[in-house]
């Protein structure tokens, strides 16, 4: 069983990193605030980038269990530490399910692979290369998703604070209102990244989300916990009735940390992570081979 070793985003926060709501940030921990890795990371040592591959890997697979996958298209990719435009990601043509350390390879924003067999799909070079580069990401996830995609289907898609979960997401949306059509230029990633704006989710209208991070566990566990969130929205607004929105007032102390907190954000982001590990150990194992 190998566990994911990653830093906490904590851990990588740069100074000057954008803010993410300028009403709270000043009583939310830099582990919910840190956005963008620092530059300068140390040479990635051989058994740090298996690690990563490792992880990729894993969160593919996880992506399956929890239904987030469309066949073999949309993509997970993770930045080189170390490493000017460099990025892991599982080649075009293999199946999530099957996704293995030793399947990935690393590509460059030409779409070229530097190491590894296999080719980079087109979309995935030219959304994730230039997100990558352009915001800082570690972690860059793109998935149409079932409930997230229907929201995205709505004339208004924006997540509501209407529970706990989706209380934590609050003002760290940006919304792409634009869809123009598949993404074939490295230009259309340099317009989604200018989207993000500092912020760590993009909602796709017409077609996805994206959700970045600093480390696997923290971007894959963004990404579940916001298809939660869109799936009871959406079953919500079935009903017909109105929604009860939570007020400023709950969502600031949702979103303020305990000083008696024994289990701060990172942690806990890393614990699902390696919990979901273990799931997929029992069943769909494989992903470190």
């Amino acid at each position: 069983m190998i566990r994911s070793t990653m830093r906490s985003d904590s851990e990588d926060a740069p100074a000057g990193a954008p803010e993410i709501d300028s009403k709270f940030d000043s009583k939310i921990d830099s582990e919910i605030d840190s956005e963008i890795a620092p530059e300068g990371a140390p040479k990635l040592a051989p058994s740090d980038l298996h690690q990563l591959k490792v992880e990729l890997a894993a969160s593919l697979r996880m992506a399956v269990l929890h239904q987030l996958d469309e066949g073999i298209d949309n993509h997970f990719t993770v930045a080189v530490p170390g490493r000017v435009d460099q990025y892991l990601i599982l080649p075009f043509g293999l199946h999530w399910s099957e996704a293995r350390a030793s399947d990935m390879v690393i590509f460059n924003e030409a779409g070229e692979t530097l190491e590894g067999s296999g080719v980079v799909e087109l979309s995935a070079q030219c959304i994730h290369a230039p997100i990558h580069r352009l915001t800082g990401a570690q972690v860059v996830l793109h998935t149409h998703q079932t409930w997230a995609l229907a929201l995205n289907l709505l004339a208004d898609n924006r997540l509501l604070p209407v529970s706990q979960t989706a209380a934590f997401f609050h003002n760290r949306i940006a919304y792409d209102d634009d869809y123009s059509g598949l993404a074939r230029t490295v230009a259309e990633g340099e317009r989604l990244a200018a989207c993000l704006d500092g912020k760590p989710i993009l909602f796709m209208k017409n077609h996805g989300v994206l959700v970045t991070g600093n480390t696997v566990a923290q971007a894959y566990q963004r990404l579940y916990k916001l298809e939660r969130c869109c799936q009871s929205q959406v079953l919500a607004l079935a009903t017909g009735k109105p929604l009860q929105v939570l007020s400023d007032a709950v969502i600031e102390r949702v979103n303020t940390p305990s000083s008696f907190d024994r289990h701060p954000r990172a942690a806990r982001e890393r614990l699902y992570f390696e919990a979901m590990m273990r799931v997929l150990d029992r069943e769909l194992p494989g992903y470190a081979d």
